[in-house]
């Protein structure tokens, strides 16, 4: 009998403790449903699209205390300021440069004692700077001249580019600059943004009678969104113009303006000892007043282009000979190599700008001894496409 109960006791406390582990594995193993998907929040479905229309990209140039590009910026160096108010940086990197050269070869000035552009040092100084850029860079050229020529649209193949230098650039009595300008910033309706470039090689002097005025030009070029290079002829021309003043004549001086061989008494009547020769300055009233007309204009062409160059991050070079300008080439080169594209999304949101807008941009460095160089300002882009 005892042992009857002992056998039952023991079976019960097996069934106590199996019982329970066996429920347990057979939960274990019976499938779970899966869950239903969650339904994506508005802002979470629209982000991807939000991240790529809202983002700005800024051309920085960077050089550290001794004026040398400095090629180690990093996001935390960097401080952007839109309208004052400061903006998270994203990145910062080297993108592909699109370099569109604006090749000013109208304007015949030859009239004005010999002074005049060059087309044949255009094309040198613009060959120059194409062997300079670095592989990959995307570069158009286009020339202004009796009118606007898209001489090669947008190609990374640099012989070809060469080629068209070579072959296609041609002078012309008219230059019609601001319109070429309008022209040379629609080229860039399809660029990614960021790495925007222009070198314009000019006097920035109009041919009356072009079809825009030089105002629009400029609003023009701001919307490219583009940095702007100016390798300017302004001094240029006007030292060739400091040694025209005047016009020199030289020839034999008649007998009655010679004192010494008009009153000879020992030689014969009606001759001279020798022929006297003499030089004359002679001033032209016309072509004074033209050449200044045209010096007041390359006086102000020089003060717009330097204000262009500096609003969008670039600047105007002013070489006084052809050897400086050549050397030039080299500068703008190494300055688009040298550029950094920061990018940031603006806290004020693109999307709720008004068509135009333009934007204040302050750049600052948040590093010892490193300084940045950028544009002023943007003007919103009417559809935000990068």
């Amino acid at each position: 009998m005892d042992l009857l109960k002992r056998t039952i006791a023991i079976i019960f406390l097996i069934t106590c403790v199996c019982i329970p582990h066996i429920f347990a594995q057979n939960q274990q193993t019976r499938p779970s449903p899966s869950p239903s998907p969650a339904k994506p929040t508005k802002d979470e479905d629209q982000e991807p699209v939000r991240v790529f229309t809202e983002e700005v990209r800024l051309p920085v140039v960077a050089l550290d205390s001794y004026g040398h590009y400095d090629p180690t910026l990093e996001v935390d160096d960097v401080l952007v300021l839109e309208d004052g108010v400061a903006q998270q940086v994203r990145s910062v990197r080297h993108l592909p440069a699109n370099v569109l050269l604006l090749l000013d070869t109208g304007g015949d000035t030859s009239g004005l004692g010999g002074v005049s552009k060059s087309t044949s040092l255009t094309r040198q100084v613009a060959t120059d700077l194409v062997n300079r850029l670095q592989e990959g860079s995307w570069i158009a050229v286009m020339q202004s001249s009796n009118s606007t020529e898209l001489l090669q649209s947008w190609t990374t193949d640099k012989q070809t580019v060469l080629k068209v230098l070579k072959t296609k650039m041609s002078p012309a009595k008219r230059s019609r600059i601001s319109d070429s300008m309008v022209a040379a910033s629609q080229q860039f309706k399809d660029r990614p943004e960021g790495s925007r470039h222009i070198v314009m090689i000019t006097d920035g002097v109009d041919t009356p009678g072009g079809k825009v005025n030089r105002e629009d030009a400029v609003r023009s070029l701001m919307a490219a969104r583009a940095t702007i290079h100016v390798i300017s002829y302004t001094e240029f021309v006007r030292q060739k113009s400091d040694n025209k003043t005047t016009s020199v004549s030289g020839g034999m001086r008649p007998t009655s303006n010679d004192p010494i061989a008009s009153t000879d008494p020992t030689m014969p009547p009606g001759q001279t000892r020798s022929p006297t020769y003499g030089v004359g300055i002679r001033f032209d009233p016309a072509m004074r007043k033209k050449r200044k007309a045209y010096e007041d204009e390359v006086k102000k062409s020089q003060q717009v282009l330097t204000s262009v160059a500096e609003e969008t991050g670039g600047r105007i070079l002013l070489p006084k000979t052809a050897d400086e300008m050549l050397a030039q080439s080299n500068e703008v080169a190494r300055a688009i190599a040298a550029e950094y594209v920061v990018t940031y999304r603006p806290k004020r949101p693109l999307a709720e700008a008004p068509q135009g807008e333009y934007r204040k941009i302050q750049v600052a460095s948040r590093r010892v001894g490193l300084n940045l160089h950028s544009r002023r300002g943007y003007v919103v882009p009417s559809t935000q496409t990068n």
